[in-house]
């Protein structure tokens, strides 16, 4: 649960002011001083940068030799021109709440990814207005038109691929970032893919999302928002015509526009595209990973496999292609040929989103707003200086719920086999692909080493192909590393679970140093045949699943227990809602539900909401997915968010599903202060002015 510092303001205080008027989260003495330390911090980016800060120097009215500052940072606003940064500014300027302060300066600070600069608009209140960048040394530079162009789309892209879920987790990264809807109309809409147009093919500047290894044409973070912003907001007919100009110049933008089409349901010509796009490149894994999507989601899973062969032949050291084999292995139900690709899944370590790095400010200031008033979100909360929730300490070092990346996608599969076949199978199955510990030892004893060898290699191939030279030798395993001796830690309560621990396997790291001399006895380890070596990585993944199932069964038993002796089993807020993510990891939805919302009968959750709000869907409760939508709205306000691409496409599809009148109707009908209602009726007038399907009905 959030534990941030709060504003208590007592209803009746006037806050029913907009956010610009009063909005002051950061203050500190020495001024200047967070626009020093984010200075500092542009040689350190990688990805599209964090987000804008808004620095103001305010001085008390009667004294004007003392100044201090207040900072906030935000996202979405229209960073196109120096005139519009500075407008923002200028909202800033004035505050009915404090009347004995005005503000004397003002500077915009927006990172443009393209150029690695900190493009700045330093306001004089009143008077001039200065606009410059800042590289990476320090040294100031002349803004020009084309990095404005650039500065601009960087801004829109953080704000949809930095923006919150709806479940609160981006929102409690960043302390009080004010998150804007970047595209509010057709006007801006045209705006953002006209900039992506003339920019496209530098997209591969600005990084890529974590799974993708190299950034190139089609996967980057300008793709992935232009692809977001269409999911979001339903335009597809405007991201086909952007995409089939950009066709004409690149025939590997087809993948993009076959997805497009996808989404907007235009399969056939989606089909027709693949298809004479592979005539001109029939190695394009992007197209064959869009080929082989598209059957799966059809069920074709044989058609999907020879695709998804294919795009590992392309690109073999890309993640995602070999994670959709092994999606597809999956779908097949072929367990074995599932792990031995999840095993050949080359993994990358996470880069985080770029994020703030700022001094301690002398006093935090979080203001409550009126419209974001709602007594089951404000009670049970915990205020400033209250103990934080009991969490029992083996729910506290669960270590897949700090996955991030192709870890977390592996372990997701590995997840979706255990739930196919049980634990009890699972194991049976990597003990038949993988060489285990034991047999390992077992047969080495068995075979005469020569004096003058020190190990062997090991032939690695491609899972699905049959090895007939794959045999083990090598150093003793027996003893295991701090890495497995870490993750085989499943704490003192062991026994009282019954499930199996996994047997330790032999990682290719330890058998294969690569500095060992061939064995010449290794064609005797005839056992190993068609046996490979387990990655370190993907054991402690085995070792991290079990503690997953370890603490979800002591779990299901201890509540079992307590429901034959009629007692009533009691978790704090915080646990409930650990325990309904690690079922929801483990797949099973009827007890994350059940978790979440023993949560929210506690006190109110955003990720225990959004999990409900799956129920829902699923169910297609439309009144309870729009109570949940509203309260979550609400959420989301009260922490500055006023947009969320997730909470808007669910009230564009539902509007889609069921027709503005209706949707508009039960949200009204509800009773909930008008303010709160207001907050969702803004969601159902985007859709509108982007004249989404249903919004005229």
């Amino acid at each position: 649960m959030c534990s941030y510092p709060r504003l208590r303001v007592p209803r009746g205080c006037g806050l029913g002011l907009t956010l610009r008027t009063l909005f002051r989260i950061h203050e500190e003495e020495d001024i200047y001083v967070a626009v020093d330390a984010r200075t500092e911090s542009l040689q350190s980016l990688r990805e599209l940068g964090p987000p804008d800060l808004v620095y103001l120097v305010k001085q008390p009215k009667a004294n004007s030799t003392r100044q201090t500052g207040v900072y906030h940072h935000v996202t979405g606003i229209d960073a196109s021109s120096s005139a519009s940064l500075a407008a923002y500014v200028n909202t800033l300027t004035f505050s009915p709440l404090d009347k004995t302060h005005k503000v004397v300066s003002g500077i915009y600070c927006c990172y443009n990814a393209f150029s690695h600069l900190d493009m700045r608009v330093e306001v004089k209140i009143p008077g001039s207005l200065e606009s410059y960048c800042i590289d990476e040394r320090g040294d100031k530079r002349v803004a020009t038109e084309a990095l404005w162009l650039e500065t601009f789309l960087c801004a829109v892209l953080r704000a949809y691929l930095y923006a919150d879920d709806g479940s609160g987790d981006s929102v409690k990264r960043i302390v009080g970032v004010r998150r804007f809807n970047p595209v509010t109309n057709t006007e801006m809409e045209h705006k953002f893919l006209d900039a992506a147009e003339k920019l496209f093919f530098l997209g591969r500047q600005l990084s890529s999302d974590p799974e993708t290894q190299v950034p190139n044409t089609v996967s980057n973070h300008l793709t992935s928002g232009i692809l977001k912003y269409i999911h979001t907001t339903g335009r597809y007919t405007s991201g086909i015509n952007l995409f089939e100009k950009l066709r004409t110049k690149d025939v590997e933008v087809s993948s993009l526009l076959a997805r497009v089409q996808i989404m907007a349901d235009e399969e056939v010509q989606a089909v027709r595209l693949m298809y004479d796009a592979l005539q001109d490149v029939p190695m394009d894994y992007a197209l064959l990973d869009c080929q082989a999507s598209f059957c799966q989601g059809k069920g074709e899973s044989e058609m999907a496999l020879e695709c998804a062969k294919r795009a590992v032949t392309a690109a073999p050291s890309e993640f995602s292609t070999w994670a959709r084999l092994a999606e597809v292995y999956v779908s097949m139900e072929r367990w074995d040929l599932a792990l031995l690709t999840l095993n050949s899944c080359p993994m990358f370590t996470y880069q985080d989103k770029d994020t703030p790095r700022m001094p301690q400010p002398s006093r935090i200031m979080l203001p409550i707003l009126a419209e974001s008033i709602l007594d089951e979100i404000d009670e049970g909360q915990p205020k400033q200086g209250d103990p934080h929730d009991y969490v029992h300490p083996s729910l506290r070092k669960i270590h897949a719920a700090n996955y991030q990346g192709t870890f977390l996608k592996a372990y997701n599969l590995l997840t979706k086999i255990a739930a196919a076949i049980g634990w009890d199978q699972l194991l049976k199955a990597r003990s038949q692909v993988f060489v285990m510990e034991e047999e390992y030892r077992v047969e080495r004893q068995h075979v005469p080493k020569p004096a003058t060898s020190s190990g062997a290699e090991t032939n690695g191939n491609s899972p699905g192909h049959e090895d007939d030279s794959g045999s083990v030798t090598g150093p003793d395993p027996t003893e295991p590393s701090s890495e497995e001796t870490a993750n085989g830690d499943v704490g003192e309560s062991q026994t009282e679970s019954p499930l199996e621990r996994p047997e330790q396997t032999v990682a290719s790291e330890v058998v294969k140093s690569g500095k060992e001399d061939p064995d010449p006895s290794h064609a005797s380890y005839t056992q190993f045949r068609n046996k490979r070596l387990c990655e370190r990585w993907l054991d402690n993944l085995f070792m991290v699943l079990y503690e997953d199932l370890r603490i979800y069964t002591i779990w299901r038993t201890e509540m079992a227990q307590f429901r034959q002796q009629a007692m009533e089993y009691k978790k704090s807020a915080t646990e409930w809602e650990i325990l309904g993510e690690l079922a929801q990891r483990l797949h099973h939805f009827d007890e994350s539900i059940e978790a979440y919302q023993s949560c929210l009968a506690t006190r109110f959750s955003p990720k225990a909401m959004r999990g409900v709000l799956k129920l829902y869907e699923q169910r297609n409760d439309t009144r309870g997915m729009l109570g949940a939508l509203i309260r979550l709205i609400a959420w989301q306000y009260r922490w500055y968010s006023e947009f969320s691409p997730e909470l808007l496409f669910l009230v564009r599809k539902l509007i889609e599903d069921e027709g503005a009148v209706k949707v508009r109707s039960i949200v009204q009908a509800t009773n909930l202060p008008q303010a709160v209602l207001d907050l969702t009726h803004q969601y159902c007038q985007l859709c509108a002015t982007f004249r989404s399907s249903g919004s005229d009905t």
